[in-house]
């Protein structure tokens, strides 16, 4: 690897960051976040170390789905502000150093968007075949529905027509006909039009759903290969713009996850995240065990040297463990959230990972460490930093959309509206802003906040993580994994205490007498050119080195 390829592959070394315009600042007092106030915390995004800013929806929406159900894929939710403001928030962010990517969804519409109403007057409308209709009486398909607590079907009958549509998610958000070539042509034109106005990539969602088959669309003439689609988008990104990328939503075993990467010829999505890799961390947090996460890590496939693995703790909708098993899962809910109120779907948490902890820094600071430490590209979503909790109150997912917490006082420092008016309100208890918020940190080199900055640093100068080979550190304990990763002579070894116990762990230095050293990358105290070394590790603990031939004057 060169230096210089981590910019010509950007992704690979990066660390985003995701949030909700409308939670995130209110500039104009109106109860909602909007551009104008992201653009004056861009700043703030900048200091923190943030390489990629990842919106979520911002466009024209009843937002009934939390702006996921769209009216006008080339808008801008006047809620938020207008285009020119974007285009403010775009061209201060590259200003910064940061790349800023999209959410693309393309699987469905809201039911208000004008084609889906101009496609409801009639059967032979030229805007009928932009969705999936049936004009029989669809089986039962409760079993295929996305919201098993608020669908029962992946049909809805519209009484206009006669006849039913797919939604595979809410029935108000139809499925648009990706089998018609017309709509690709505009999903092309939508692409095309955010890049020309200077996004660096999408984030692709719910990648799964773009398939269409017998099981859920019914007509052999509708089918669609969501591959196909992949390298149809891929292909026009890159005649659009040779550095953009795609980050793909795609909760699926690995070897679907590897043909979403285009496999040997790497021609569908760079980047995918790692949704195995998270669900085992998560059951490795709670049995105190390594051995869950090392096997999900061994597990992944092999791909090409331009693609990589996204990286999270949370996002922004449930924390799925679908992909655990009924026994595992129940471990994880008895872990991190034993009542009925904090899970959601019967397979997820409606929390974030503090309270699920029950505030124990240690263990907050060595989850995140453990995460950025992994093979991939880091991904935080807002809040994260500082520690914010959930509110259990609000629905479903809504529970960790919460307005950001900037300061101690009123609405938590997001809006100057009564608190009556905010788009959401913002959370009460241990983790309200009177205890968690931005300005009670920035300044303070103990806090969180201050953790996470040095973590994102860290990540930042250590290129072996998101291009180097991985691998593991055989260890007597259980409760810790070592692990280290290599590229072009040097390599980055961590050690992470799972336990609340102390330990001690040997690791290997300079084995082979090649005049190896280790630097510990939190202190920078040069450790020791031996063969191997002892660590100690408090409960919960952990350890960063770099090793590389003694007196390389490479920085860092």
């Amino acid at each position: 690897m060169r230096v210089t390829d981590t910019s010509d592959l950007w992704w690979k070394s990066a660390v985003v960051y995701c949030l909700d315009v409308e939670t995130f600042y209110d500039a104009d007092g109106d109860g909602i976040g909007d551009l104008a106030g992201l653009a004056q915390r861009i700043d703030y995004l900048a200091e923190l170390g943030v390489t990629c800013l990842w919106l979520m929806p911002f466009y024209p929406s009843p937002d009934r789905d939390d702006g996921y159900d769209i009216t006008d894929f080339y808008g801008v939710d006047r809620r938020l502000g207008s285009l020119g403001e974007l285009v403010e928030v775009i061209r201060t962010a590259h200003d910064r150093g940061m790349n800023v990517i999209a959410d693309l969804v393309v699987n469905h519409t809201s039911d208000k968007h004008p084609w889906f109403q101009a496609s409801r007057r009639s059967t032979t409308n030229r805007f009928r075949d932009f969705y999936v209709w049936r004009d029989t009486e669809p089986p039962d398909t409760s079993k295929l529905v996305v919201f098993p607590d608020q669908e029962d079907s992946i049909w809805e009958h519209d009484s206009r027509t006669g006849e039913w549509y797919l939604h595979n998610f809410y029935k108000h958000q139809p499925d648009l006909n990706l089998a018609n070539p017309a709509v690709v042509d505009e999903v092309l034109r939508i692409i095309g039009f955010w890049l020309q106005l200077g996004f660096d990539g999408f984030r692709v969602d719910g990648i799964p759903f773009l398939e269409q088959n017998a099981q859920n669309a019914e007509d052999p003439a509708l089918a669609v290969d969501p591959h196909e689609l992949m390298r149809t988008l891929r292909g026009f990104v890159n005649r659009r713009t040779g550095r953009a990328t795609m980050l793909g939503e795609v909760n699926l075993p690995h070897a679907e996850q590897r043909r979403f990467f285009g496999g040997a010829a790497a021609n569908e999505l760079q980047m995918q995240f790692d949704f195995i890799g998270m669900q085992a961390t998560y059951l490795s947090l709670a049995r105190a065990d390594a051995r869950p996460l090392v096997k999900a890590l061994r597990r992944r496939p092999s791909i090409d040297r331009t693609c990589q693995w996204a990286t999270f703790l949370r996002n922004h909708d449930e924390l799925t463990l679908d992909k655990l098993t009924d026994a595992e899962r129940q471990e994880v809910f008895d872990a991190f959230g034993p009542e009925p109120e904090m899970q959601v779907f019967g397979r997820g948490l409606k929390r974030r990972l503090p309270p699920m902890v029950d505030g124990d820094p240690r263990r907050v600071r060595m989850a995140y460490s453990l995460m950025f430490s992994l093979p991939g590209t880091p991904t935080l979503y807002y809040g994260e930093e500082i520690g914010m909790g959930e509110d259990l109150e609000a629905p479903g997912r809504m529970a960790v959309r919460t307005p950001m917490q900037w300061s101690a006082g009123r609405n938590g420092g997001f809006s100057t509206a009564s608190p009556g008016r905010l788009v959401q309100r913002v959370v009460t208890g241990a983790y309200g802003p009177e205890h968690v918020n931005v300005a009670s940190q920035v300044h303070d080199p103990e806090s969180l906040w201050s953790f996470v900055r040095k973590l994102i640093s860290i990540r930042r100068t250590c290129p072996e993580l998101g291009w180097g080979t991985w691998s593991v550190v055989e260890q007597p304990d259980r409760q810790v994994l070592v692990h280290r990763v290599d590229l072009d002579g040097s390599a980055v070894l961590t050690a992470h205490n799972l336990g609340s116990e102390p330990v001690t762990v040997r690791v290997p230095v300079d084995p082979k007498g090649r005049g190896l050293e280790a630097t510990d990358l939190m202190s920078e105290e040069v450790i020791a050119g031996d063969s191997t070394v002892d660590l100690p590790l408090d409960g919960y603990g952990f350890r960063w080195l770099r090793l590389r031939p003694a007196g390389d004057l490479a920085v860092p």
